[in-house]
């Protein structure tokens, strides 16, 4: 069973950086799309950012471009998230989630459907906040 381990979350005021981690168990053994949801009080869950490491392929939300950027940790067996100029809109709890790709294949489409991933993690609180 694979195991997703978040780590990173925490309290930042507005224009601040936080970084999440994801460590993705077995990581050198099988090809993953990995991504990164949130989910604000009332609101559904929300597709943030995606990677998938049979490529490199990297996809953003639009609310994120330009502010977060995903990058694969290979000494670490994780995803990171670097988020910054976070805005208190931003305050959520964020989940990665990833999906076995046992043929490499990862249409862009599946990235922002939390449907498409078989195994999350257990979420991280960040609160954007003065």
């Amino acid at each position: 069973q694979l195991q997703l381990v978040e780590s990173g979350g925490g309290l930042v005021q507005p224009g601040g950086s936080l970084r999440l981690s994801c460590v993705v168990s077995d990581f050198p053994k099988h090809y993953y799309a990995v991504g990164w949801f949130r989910q604000a009080p009332g609101k559904e869950r929300e597709g943030v950012s995606c990677f998938s490491s049979s490529d490199g392929s990297t996809y953003y939300s639009d609310f994120v471009k330009g502010r977060f950027t995903i990058s694969r940790n290979i000494a670490l067996n994780s995803v990171d998230l670097q988020m910054n100029d976070l805005k208190p809109e931003d305050t959520a709890v964020y989940y990665c989630a990833a999906e076995r790709l046992p043929t490499g294949v990862w249409p862009s489409r599946n990235w922002p459907l939390a449907s498409q991933y078989t195994y999350w993690g257990q979420g991280t609180q960040v609160t954007v906040s003065t």
